[in-house]
């Protein structure tokens, strides 16, 4: 993104979306505790059903408007209390801690559940935000057994942790999303001393960038192994428009993950790719001008086309962190900030509506039929954590407080 290509594209819309300031962040957060006082009244009319008393945290609105909620199991469930934490983290107030609190606790079992990748999304987002900012010394021990859990996942001979299991179309399936798994390994290393988490997160993510990603940058959804030799079987989009296609998701899936990884062990090449990645979505000629992004890339029928307004808010997230790492950061904000004003604007639910979601538009799996252009939490949480972002370089602080 120090090329001539960004400054280009982004010369063309600069009059299109006027800075995002502190008083917009911190109108934001003011909506955000709004909206999730309402939510927490949904959620408490939720768990009144006898006939689903696992329900822990809520996911999505269907498509008739019900409220969604989902048990620990599900790999949504950790979002929530990771926005409560956010909003802890934004305000200071106790009554968001104690919440958050409350939530939390109710994902800590999953630390045991090795039928699942999703570790990171649901104890890294909950858990690991609570250590972050109380270190508890219990959340310290429940972190280093979800990441031994996630350990037992991994195949040395692929070089990889597996992600599903039980799908009979796939013998040793990876996605991008598993990229964002990694953090709870780097800071069980960080907690115990232990390298084995680390040397597995960076495995994972060597291997990825090897088989996932095409010649521009653009990664495929799924890589299919053979558990016993390691060779790659198939590549394909599970939730894109088709396997050569960009899904959108997974793009800033990718772009979020190798930002992570070179936070982490500074390597370099880590960084590159994130760049690499970082120039395929914002120089890609199906980009709209607003910066939300198509749900999959190569759609032929865009602009007829759902979008996905979590990818973009995973996208402004990762390049606030991004910009941090390189001398030329200006683009890399200039360009989050953009998205996280045109999600503010343009995007967000009506105050009081949408059950307390946050932000409309998001597409969860278009070829599954499932959440499309709907509230999902995870755009929330990520739009969360990229206004925290932002105010923390405005303050001079590090990208990522360490209380």
């Amino acid at each position: 993104m120090r090329t001539n290509y960004f400054i280009a594209f982004f010369l063309l819309n600069l009059s299109a979306i006027k800075a995002f300031s502190q008083t917009d962040v911190a109108q934001a957060f003011s909506f955000a505790e709004k909206q999730t006082v309402l939510m927490l009244k949904e959620v408490d009319s939720a768990k009144i059903d006898p006939d689903n008393p696992a329900l822990v945290s809520p996911r999505t609105l269907n498509a008739d408007g019900k409220f969604v909620m989902v048990p620990s199991k599900d790999w949504c469930s950790g979002f929530f209390p990771g926005e409560l934490w956010f909003l802890y983290e934004y305000s200071k107030d106790k009554a968001w801690m104690d919440l958050a609190k409350k939530f939390t606790a109710n994902i800590e079992v999953e630390k045991t559940n090795g039928i699942t990748h999703d570790m990171g999304f649901k104890v890294y987002n909950s858990v690991g935000n609570g250590y972050r900012l109380i270190k508890d010394p219990h959340y310290k021990e429940v972190i280093i057994e979800a990441a031994k859990t996630l350990s037992t996942r991994f195949n040395p001979v692929v070089g990889s942790i597996k992600s599903w299991d039980n799908r009979k179309q796939w013998k040793f399936p990876v996605i991008i999303d598993n990229m964002l798994n990694l953090e709870l390994l780097f800071e069980a290393t960080r907690l115990t001393g232990d390298s084995t988490y680390y040397k597995i997160a960076v495995a994972h993510a060597n291997t990825a960038m090897k088989n996932h990603f095409r010649a521009d940058y653009s990664s495929y959804h799924v890589i299919d192994y053979d558990p016993e030799t390691g060779k790659v079987l198939h590549k394909q989009t599970h939730q894109g428009y088709a396997d050569e296609s960009a899904w959108a998701r997974g793009q800033a899936w990718g772009l979020y993950g190798y930002t992570m990884c070179y936070r982490e062990t500074h390597n370099k090449v880590y960084l590159q790719q994130a760049e690499n990645i970082a120039k395929f979505i914002f120089s890609n000629p199906n980009l709209p001008a607003d910066l939300v992004p198509y749900w999959d890339y190569n759609d032929p029928a865009i602009p007829k086309v759902p979008r996905d307004v979590s990818a973009a808010a995973i996208a402004a997230s990762a390049l606030y962190e991004l910009s941090t790492y390189i001398k030329n950061a200006k683009d890399y904000r200039s360009t989050a900030d953009k998205i996280v004003a045109t999600l503010s604007k343009h995007y967000q639910a009506q105050a009081g509506g949408s059950k307390g979601f946050l932000l409309l538009h998001s597409t969860g799996h278009k070829p599954a039929g499932t959440e499309i252009d709907a509230p999902i939490i995870y755009a929330d949480y990520y739009y969360l954590e990229a206004l925290l972002r932002k105010q923390h370089l405005y303050k001079g602080q590090p990208v990522i407080n360490r209380f």
